[in-house]
């Protein structure tokens, strides 16, 4: 019988992780970054998560700016909630900024969030300076993981 699909578990720490991210980009470089996030989303990001696969990150007026990430509202805050779709902003030294602001304008380089978890009280953002991935690519980069995997398998049946 197969196994189970499952929902993969997260790393320690982690509240919601863009596995999709390395399928659809070469992913060049990461980076660690502070959110602003209103009190309602903090809580339901301790309680339930949030989705990342469609999300982005740009510059914007010199601030870096979070965009398409969805944190569900919190239940028992049903007045005072937060917008789940709503841009937020990213906190970066002025420096690493300038960085990313003249890397993203080469041609097909973007900012997209790997995963948000929690430093002590903090919540944090990784993202990443990612090239778009060709179908050509996602197909070698499948067929290289499968034959290692199978490499692997043939070293542990010929062990035993």
């Amino acid at each position: 019988m197969a196994k189970g699909k499952g929902k993969r578990k997260l790393g320690a720490g982690d509240v919601a992780s863009n596995r999709y991210a390395s399928h659809r980009y070469e992913l060049l470089d990461r980076l660690e970054c502070g959110i602003v996030l209103e009190g309602t989303e903090v809580k339901a990001l301790r309680q339930s998560g949030a989705q990342l696969k469609d999300g982005y990150a740009a510059v914007q007026d010199g601030e870096l700016w979070l965009h398409s990430v969805h944190i569900p509202p919190y239940a028992p805050a049903s007045r005072e909630n937060h917008d789940p779709e709503r841009p937020r902003k990213l906190l970066l030294h002025r420096r690493e900024l300038d960085r990313l602001a003249q890397r993203t304008a080469e041609r097909g380089l973007t900012l997209v969030p790997t995963r948000i978890y929690f430093s002590g009280a903090h919540a944090k953002t990784e993202i990443a300076l990612a090239r778009g991935k060709d179908l050509y690519d996602k197909r070698q980069t499948i067929r290289t993981r499968e034959t290692k995997r199978d490499m692997e398998r043939a070293v542990r049946e010929a062990q035993r």
